[in-house]
């Protein structure tokens, strides 16, 4: 099991490891074989970027969409597999709600198929208003 207290929180683009955050998101359903210059792309355009990393390694990434205002988009959280459920989720999702950039920010939504009980320890919970919400759902491109 990791000890929390030896990882490492870093923030914002130059700090990132992106050959390992592509290689983490590549495997990710939502993004499946995803390539650099698209996560790179993603993460230049975010208001938050933040990694976790372990011994020098990278582990964990997440990054945040907003106007930094009133809205926050949380999208790509991937923790490294060997990592799992020890924490690293629930840390970045905690650092990121609290983050001065976005501390004026007070509607935070996500999208997660299987990760319900990670975001709820930080009080995500169900929309409201399901029906209010509409979508442009496309597939994604081919790069």
């Amino acid at each position: 099991m990791i000890n929390l207290d030896e990882c490492i929180i870093r923030y914002g683009f130059k700090n990132m490891d992106f050959e390992k955050v592509t290689g983490m998101l590549s495997k990710a359903f939502w993004c499946e074989n995803i390539k650099i210059d698209e996560v790179k792309k993603g993460a230049s355009n975010s208001a938050l970027i933040i990694g976790i990393f372990y011994n020098n390694e990278q582990i964990g990434y997440a990054r945040v969409i907003s106007d930094k205002t009133r809205f926050a988009y949380i999208l790509d959280v991937y923790v490294d597999e060997r990592y799992r459920k020890s924490g690293i989720g629930q840390l970045m999702i905690n650092n990121i709600l609290k983050h001065d950039d976005l501390k004026d920010v007070y509607q935070w939504v996500l999208l997660t198929k299987d990760a319900h009980g990670v975001y709820s320890k930080s009080g995500f919970k169900p929309i409201k208003k399901p029906d209010d919400w509409m979508e442009i759902r496309k597939d994604r491109p081919k790069r």
